[in-house]
């Protein structure tokens, strides 16, 4: 069985995700570093060269890539699917997904805290990277994430071990 985590940055789906591969015994991959390896770049250096366009493309062949292998715990990165192409090869295959919720507050502070994150993730607006930014993103990927997960974990005020443990419990 294929898991594939998805939410907005921060909301722990790299963290949690090789946590629930250790405890399911699978293989974990993050797309993002999926992108990453393939290009050679940070996603800030993608952006900054190729645009949102560019990473996008690069995106999705990553995305098609970890959607083709079975019994995987698979992270997405928060604006994959944004692509509606992206959200038609995830309902098309039979990976169970799973929606990482949190509150923008929270999500602001654990990027914030993150100085990985900060250095190589660009801000997605002219609000780059405030908690108004959060919101905003918010507001037009959460029904998306919505459509498409089978179950949705609110992961505000709890821990990565918590998250698997709940997650392990829903499949």
């Amino acid at each position: 069985m294929g898991i594939v985590l998805i939410g907005y940055r921060g909301s722990g789906k790299t963290t949690v995700g090789r946590r629930l591969a250790e405890r399911l015994w699978q293989p974990f991959v993050d797309v993002d570093d999926l992108i990453v390896a393939r290009a050679g770049k940070t996603i800030r250096e993608i952006f900054a060269e190729s645009g949102e366009a560019g990473f996008r493309d690069l995106e999705a062949l990553a995305l098609a890539d970890a959607l083709g292998r079975a019994d995987h715990v698979i992270a997405l990165g928060g604006g994959a699917l944004v692509r509606e192409e992206n959200r038609v090869l995830l309902k098309s295959g039979s990976h169970k997904v799973v929606y990482l919720r949190c509150e923008p507050d929270e999500l602001h502070r654990r990027t914030q805290a993150d100085p990985a994150s900060a250095a190589s993730r660009p801000g997605l607006t002219p609000l780059a990277g405030t908690v108004d930014e959060i919101r905003q993103l918010l507001a037009t990927r959460e029904p998306v994430y919505r459509l498409l997960c089978m179950a949705e974990l609110d992961v505000t005020r709890l821990s990565p071990d918590e998250a698997v443990v709940r997650i392990v419990r829903l499949l």
